[in-house]
């Protein structure tokens, strides 16, 4: 009998040096960032001075809010120009809650004025400066509004009576410094205040509702780990039984959410407000108001009987070849029995990737909190110096503070002009680059590793007997020692279109207010190219490291005969291995639809005998969400442990049919059950045996 040669020797080596040069320069990249960044410019509101408010250790600490002077000001364009508002801030306690201005509380009893004291200066001698002194020393803000909080920030509390008239508190119009104000001009300036959070608002309550979730979170993932797991074991050893029986779940489990969405929609009729569109509630934050209005409902309902229609149209045309499929899965699950290891390798590929993640998203924050506070010149009358920078140590003795007497020095943004600060955008692509990189390298190392370890249990004659004695150690470590080049050119492939992808998406995003219909249309049509080109390379890679493990040759190489390998057995590739793999799609989707349920009625406080128990959230649809996507990357990487299989057994036979005859002399290497199960592929489909 003929078995493939494998080539001991270091492949690619040229991409090995150039890989380690680059991890080294990711980790020189990541020491400058930790070094320079500093993350509680993300938690923590500034104020004027540059401190953060509510941070532990510093005379700020009890001082969460960020307080507005005068937050009419934050109506200026130059708010989207500077992002920052041309008014004092103070980190406060509290939000004011009441309507007082400062003429008031100096003629108002004691109470009234310490009251307003506190949103005062620190230092400010209240008591002896008049109105108009501490006004024009900018010591002291003219009025006080009833706010509230949002993003640690104090807006005015703006409310809407009958006829959409805007009010703040009970007032329409409020009066500052003798001039009486239009609440909606109140309106308008805090939003423009808080363009700066506008975009990360939402981002701030998901934060936040991790925070008190987590635990939860974590519990449902080791859930759909270890549901993962035991469907894995159970498949080993009653392959036949379990996919009939995930089959039927799959389609009771859409079968209960099409009954589910038809209760809800029943529920909702004659409630009011419920008959509202999709199109006339437009885009909101809170997710739960989509579910109280039928058409949503109406909307998961139909979604989920086209899928449960396709999933049983599919099963009906593919009856002949599911018979094939299974009983490849239980060639695959015979395999596995022998390698039983590789089960648990995805626990290792998790980490690795969960490391990854971790260092990529540290960078990230510590890159994008690094630059310096920058101060600039805000003033009310003319000033050559107005917006440009200063030091606020040195300002009230400078000449600005002489030639412009209500000037002030002001913190204005993050940023700089060191060299440092000036390639901090190329820092940031670096990171996100090799992010993909690592990320696609571990992947295939894990890729790699498999193939290795099945390829070893096929090519030996005898089974078990021939079977070295730690397959997967084996195979990881001639991977790591001979094909680290190899793994990192073809992760290199993949993650230059990724981030290609990248920069098309951020170009599509800056182009959204564009008029120009064929640059819109030209940019369409690149993403969806580069898409179906990223899909492409992801086959080929994935097939390469099945070659690359079997025979211990180059990339390019590995990734040519897998190409012509596979063309010369597309058929069966049609027939057999994409049936394969629509089954274990069929059991991710199992896992992630028993999970999904269960957290959806959990975090929804549907469950009466753990209502007690469920967070309150912002966005309950946050860990629902984290979880499903959470689980099924975990069934993906379990279900992968399969695949791997399933694809390597595959191309060894396809490899074994064009190297051996089946004769004494040359004898097959598959085990007999093996051959007939691929025999039925020719009855099958009426195909020429290429390989004969």
């Amino acid at each position: 009998c003929i078995s493939p040669s494998f080539y001991l020797g270091c492949t690619d080596i040229l991409c090995c040096i150039l890989f380690i040069l680059a991890l080294l320069g990711y980790f020189a990249v990541g020491i400058l960032a930790w070094s320079q960044g500093d993350p509680r410019k993300v938690i923590y509101p500034t104020d004027s001075r540059g401190q953060f408010c509510g941070q532990a250790g510093t005379p700020m600490e009890k001082k969460p809010f960020l307080f507005y002077f005068n937050i009419l000001k934050c109506a200026s364009p130059l708010v989207l120009l500077e992002f920052q508002c041309p008014t004092t801030q103070l980190c406060v306690e509290k939000c004011p809650d009441k309507h007082l201005t400062l003429v008031q509380a100096k003629i108002s009893n004691k109470d009234d004025q310490e009251y307003y004291r506190q949103y005062c200066k620190d230092g400010v001698d209240f008591n002896k400066l008049s109105p108009p002194e501490l006004l024009k020393e900018g010591l002291c803000p003219a009025m006080l509004m009833q706010s509230k909080a949002f993003t640690r920030r104090c807006l005015p509390a703006l409310g809407t009576m009958k006829g959409g008239v805007v009010v703040v508190g009970n007032q329409t119009t409020i009066n500052v410094d003798g001039v009486n104000i239009n609440a909606t001009d109140v309106l308008e300036a805090s939003k423009k205040s808080n363009v700066v959070v506008e975009a990360r608002q939402v981002a701030m309550r998901i934060f936040e509702d991790y925070t008190q979730s987590w635990h939860w979170i974590l519990l449902g993932l080791v859930i759909a780990m270890l549901v993962s797991l035991i469907f894995i074991v159970l498949l080993r050893f009653l392959a036949g039984v379990m996919v009939w029986v995930m089959i039927v779940l799959v389609i009771l489990v859409i079968g209960y959410g099409i009954f589910h969405c038809y209760m809800e929609f029943a529920a909702l009729k004659g409630e009011p407000g419920a008959d509202v569109t999709l199109r006339d509630l437009g885009l909101q934050t809170d997710f739960a108001i989509y579910l109280q209005i039928k058409q949503t409902w109406l909307a998961f309902m139909i979604i989920l009987a086209i899928v449960e229609v396709i999933i049983i149209l599919l099963l009906i045309f593919l009856r002949k070849r599911l018979l094939i499929a299974i009983a490849l899965i239980k060639e695959a699950s015979r395999a596995i029995g022998h390698v039983m290891s590789s089960l648990f390798y995805p626990l290792l590929t998790f980490a690795l990737l969960a490391v990854v993640i971790a260092y990529w998203a540290i960078t990230a924050v510590f890159l994008s909190t690094s630059n310096e506070q920058v101060y600039k010149v805000f003033n009310n009358s003319e000033c050559e110096f107005s917006r440009e920078t200063c030091d606020p140590k040195t300002f009230n003795v400078s000449n600005i503070s002489a030639q412009c007497p209500d000037a002030e020095c002001l913190f204005a943004f993050y940023g700089g002009e060191t060299l440092y600060h000036k390639y901090l955008i190329l820092l940031q692509f670096y990171n996100v680059f090799l992010f993909f990189w690592c990320a696609n390298f571990v992947t295939a190392l894990g890729q790699v590793t498999l193939a290795g370890a099945f390829a070893s249990y096929y090519w030996a004659f005898k089974k078990p007997e021939d079977i070295p004695a730690y397959p997967i150690f084996s195979s990881l470590g001639r991977a790591l020692r001979y094909h680290t080049g190899s793994l990192a050119f073809g992760s290199l492939i993949l993650s230059l279109v990724q981030i290609i992808r990248v920069l098309l998406e951020y170009l599509d995003h800056k182009l959204k207010g564009a008029q120009n219909k064929f640059a819109k249309f030209l940019l369409s049509c690149m993403k969806c190219c580069f898409w179906c080109l990223e899909k492409c390379i992801k086959f080929l890679n994935r097939n390469a490291y099945i070659m690359i493990a079997i025979y211990g040759k180059s990339f390019c190489t590995s990734a040519r005969d897998a190409f012509f390998l596979l063309m010369r057995n597309i058929i069966r590739v049609a027939v057999l291995d994409k049936v394969t793999d629509f089954l274990l799609f069929l059991g991710k989707l199992l896992i992630v639809g028993i999970v999904g349920i269960f957290s959806f009625f959990f975090f929804s406080g549907r469950i009466k005998a753990v209502e007690d128990a469920a967070p309150s959230l912002n966005y309950y649809w946050v860990p629902i969400l984290t979880v499903v996507v959470g689980s099924y990357l975990i069934a993906h990487g379990f279900f992968s442990v399969y695949a791997m299989c399933v694809d390597t057994l595959f191309l060894c036979f396809c490899e074994d049919l064009e190297r051996n005859d089946g004769s004494s002399e040359r004898p097959y290497f598959m085990s007999p059950e093996l051959h007939e199960i691929l025999s039925k592929t020719k009855s099958a489909q009426p195909v020429p045996d290429y390989c004969h």
